[in-house]
């Protein structure tokens, strides 16, 4: 294998695969990034076997061939390199990838590249297209709360309903809930619905940043993988990137019935100003974090109070301007989870709506039918 490009391209696709790499794995080559060419451009490979990020680079190929070299190593030495053109060279004598930029040179220890797993790759007739810009707002606005505990190996996992012309991305992690629906613009032939780990939509959301081509989807026949599929050539990237792949393992079992956690109904319904909300939220999670993170919330007739105490440091009250239906109440919640959902929220307004103190709490963006998130109350002593 002989390949020249410049450094770059070179960094940036290492960059965008470089997180599918094993951080503990018995097989060596799982430290591994792949090389190779492919149809007069250079591939970029990296894969632990559940998640795997694929990416295709423009180059100069003057000999076809592949390999697989350290990628924590060669991160690091592209990333010293100056912004010249790399050539590289496969040296099967001494069994390594020979580098040289500039003035610069370095050999590198290969595995060999029959040893990497072979990735699945996209089927036309079965993508689902999906509006990139969409696609993203709508993960952002769900993994958040998708457990981290592997206990409960499916809540780990973003349910991915897809009926009609709808998808529904669902997750929740025991104590919170977080529902986004958007139209997907063309309609699937049949219903389907998966369960995509958390983490392989959170790196999709971190590669697709600059993505403004549709983003293609394709379950393989066996339902046991989702492949994504980012044209890569538009925007920023331009003439760098000319593709990427993005694999995961689907998570086997059944996702919670998520509708029957909602409530149906409410007594008190309280709307703000989500910026309020939110810097209030932030100055009680000061005190809040040292007591099991509780901040307490006062509803009463045209405002809210939102209350932290901590033992050790002492308390702070903040009082929002409110729009309230029904009557006052007093309801405790985790404040990282009240931040975390009006983080990603983008309206002006947000309503919560409660029943007691002991019920589920429902933030909706106010004008915007298409985002639900309940959270848990946390239990508080009467004073």
């Amino acid at each position: 294998m002989r390949i020249s490009c410049l450094q770059e391209n070179l960094a940036k696709g290492l960059s965008i695969v470089s997180r599918a790499v094993a951080t503990r794995s018995t097989l060596p080559v799982l430290s591994n990034v792949l090389l190779a060419t492919d149809q007069g451009r250079l591939k970029l490979a990296a894969t632990d076997l559940e998640l795997a990020i694929s990416c295709w680079l423009g180059a100069k190929v003057e000999e076809d061939g592949e390999t697989t070299v350290p990628a924590r190593l060669l991160t690091d030495l592209v990333n010293s390199l100056p912004p010249e053109r790399i050539d590289m060279e496969l040296v099967v004598r001494t069994q390594a990838l020979h580098l040289k930029c500039a003035r610069n040179e370095a050999d590198l220890k290969i595995v060999d590249a029959s040893e990497f797993p072979l990735l699945p790759t996209v089927d036309d007739e079965h993508e689902i297209a999906l509006p990139p810009e969409t696609l993203r707002q709508m993960i952002g606005q769900v993994t958040f709360a998708a457990a981290t505990d592997e206990s409960r190996p499916i809540l780990t996992g973003v349910l991915a309903d897809f009926s009609g012309d709808t998808l529904t991305l669902v997750a929740a992690d025991g104590f919170r809930l977080s529902v986004r629906s958007a139209p997907l613009g063309q309609t699937v032939p049949e219903p389907i619905s998966v369960v995509i780990p958390a983490r392989a939509l959170s790196e999709l959301h971190r590669i697709s940043a600059e993505e403004e081509e549709p983003i293609s989807m394709t379950i393989t026949p066996s339902r046991s993988q989702v492949i994504f599929h980012l044209q890569g050539n538009a925007g920023a990237l331009q003439g760098k990137v000319f593709g990427i792949d993005l694999v995961s393992q689907l998570i086997e079992g059944r996702f919670p019935d998520y509708n029957q956690i909602i409530p149906k109904t409410h007594t008190t319904r309280t709307v703000l100003n989500t910026g309020e909300f939110l810097k209030a939220c932030r100055m009680a999670n000061i005190f809040a974090r040292s007591e099991a993170n509780i901040v307490r919330l006062s509803i009463a007739p045209e405002r809210m109070t939102v209350h932290a105490t901590s033992a050790e440091m002492g308390d702070s009250v903040s009082e929002i301007d409110a729009q309230v239906e029904g009557e006052p109440i007093t309801i405790a919640f985790n404040v990282k989870y009240l931040i975390d959902v009006l983080s990603v929220i983008d309206s002006a307004q947000v309503s919560l709506e409660t029943t007691t103190a002991s019920s589920p709490g429902v933030i909706k963006p106010v004008g915007d039918d298409t985002f639900i998130h309940v959270i848990m109350p946390m239990h508080i002593r009467s004073e």
